[in-house]
């Protein structure tokens, strides 16, 4: 491939989206770049207070469990204050719980900010997904989240290390540049995003009469959507599973932390470098080919962890699980918004949010308990065997629900002979192929 080609390629990658997609694209990248918070944490805990380890682990599984409750109040929120608003109070929340982690020392002081700060952080994306979904085309909907998931995983990676060259300035000072990042996340919103909810539910199909309210419980009961939702948590579970498995597993072999941050920085590496590309190879494929496709990813490179010896092996089973991740993420966040009324975007997006919170709290405690009690070999054949499952799930559960749209224009054919033709009364015009109508306009 060309120099030419591929500035073709990555031109037609990024070319056609709203302004507005990158001012929101913007504001992902500046919060991530300060996100110290999550990824010095445990150490703050135990080197810095002097706290134990278990105590840092629940701690962090708070973080998780604020996300529980934060995902479906954003969604919420979202629908009914509007997107701006939620993210602006969102983010100048977690702003105020990062600046407040530099001041407060006592145990459950902290654990309470963690909380909070999980509550805030998980709440805000509802809002984001729901604002991509409301500006940006459909056909290029997945494209954009793949996009603004690139900017997390970016910003992220400059963080990781411009965390750890300035570590020497202390915690306490990057948790107040996390909060710095933040605001200057919700000053980007403020400035320049629109607000795009839609000012009233939209008119069902052939139907003049707005649309009825959605709430929680009408979320609960979209049946595919709720099956998209339990199957995401099947993967989630796999996917966060490595996160606590892959370094007790490589301890097990004897290699030291060392090599663990390695293999685990691939998993960035490979996001950054590669996300884009992965996108342009799988846009307008068919999304329950693409989830069950990434379903398969994920069980294949985290069960071939079990087989995995030495540091380089442990690598190349992060980098096909990650390529999973790459493929999975924005095509769920586009089946997402794509069942989801316009109206009711914060609320889907929300609980299939919720999913990922839930995974991030239970897998870890599984994860360590398994490894702990049958063994590590039994954790990589379980997410295996999850994510085979959640693949045949999506294939056989998801494929009418998820099937594209047919063509409005038939395909052209040609024309039959006179003499074929059938005729029509009193030399009417033959009539044209039925659409679907909508409701006649008043006063028009």
């Amino acid at each position: 491939m060309s120099i030419e080609s591929l500035r073709r390629s990555a031109y037609s990658t990024v070319s056609g989206l709203p302004q507005g997609f990158w001012w929101l694209w913007l504001s992902t990248l500046v919060n991530r770049t300060g996100a110290f918070v999550l990824t010095f944490l445990p150490y703050y805990l135990t080197v810095e207070l002097g706290h134990s380890a278990w105590f840092a682990g629940l701690v962090v599984a708070l973080h998780g469990l604020g996300g529980v409750a934060g995902s479906p109040l954003g969604g919420m929120l979202t629908d009914r204050w509007g997107r701006r608003p939620t993210m602006i109070t969102m983010h100048l929340g977690a702003a105020a719980c990062a600046a407040a982690l530099a001041f407060v020392t006592s145990a459950w002081g902290v654990a309470a900010v963690v909380l909070l700060m999980g509550v805030a952080m998980q709440a805000v994306r509802p809002s984001i997904n729901a604002t991509i979904a409301d500006m940006v085309p459909a056909d290029d909907v997945r494209r954009a989240y793949a996009l603004n998931y690139w900017a997390l995983n970016l910003g992220f990676a400059v963080a990781s290390i411009a965390g750890g060259a300035a570590a020497f300035l202390g915690y306490r000072t990057l948790f107040l540049v996390d909060a710095v990042a933040t605001t200057l996340c919700a000053v980007i919103v403020f400035l320049r995003l629109p607000e795009t909810r839609p000012e009233r539910p939209a008119a069902k199909a052939g139907r003049s009469e707005p649309a009825e309210k959605v709430s929680m419980l009408d979320v609960l009961r979209d049946a595919p959507f709720r099956t998209l939702v339990l199957l995401n948590l099947l993967v989630c579970l796999v996917f966060t599973a490595p996160w606590i498995g892959l370094p007790l597993t490589m301890a097990e072999q004897g290699l030291p932390p060392s090599s663990y941050g390695l293999v685990i920085a691939v998993n960035g590496v490979v996001i950054v470098g590669f996300q884009l590309l992965v996108n342009k190879v799988t846009e307008r494929r068919s999304p329950v080919v693409l989830l069950a496709l990434s379903s398969l990813l994920y069980a294949v490179g985290t069960g071939a962890t079990a087989l995995a010896g030495s540091s380089v092996a442990f690598a190349a089973t992060v980098v096909v699980w990650t390529v999973g991740e790459m493929v999975h993420v924005p095509t769920n966040a586009a089946a997402t918004a794509r069942l989801a009324p316009e109206h009711a975007r914060g609320r889907y997006q929300g609980v299939m949010g919720m999913s990922w919170a839930v995974a991030s709290f239970v897998a870890p405690i599984l994860a360590g308990a398994i490894v702990d009690g049958p063994g590590s070999d039994v954790l990589w054949a379980g997410t295996f065997g999850v994510g085979v499952l959640a693949a045949v799930g999506y294939t056989l559960r998801l494929r009418g629900a998820l099937a594209e749209e047919e063509p409005v224009s038939p395909v052209p054919t040609e024309p039959k002979p006179e003499s074929e033709r059938k005729p029509t009364p009193e030399s009417e015009p033959a009539p044209k192929p039925e659409r679907k109508r909508s409701a006649p306009a008043s006063g028009s």
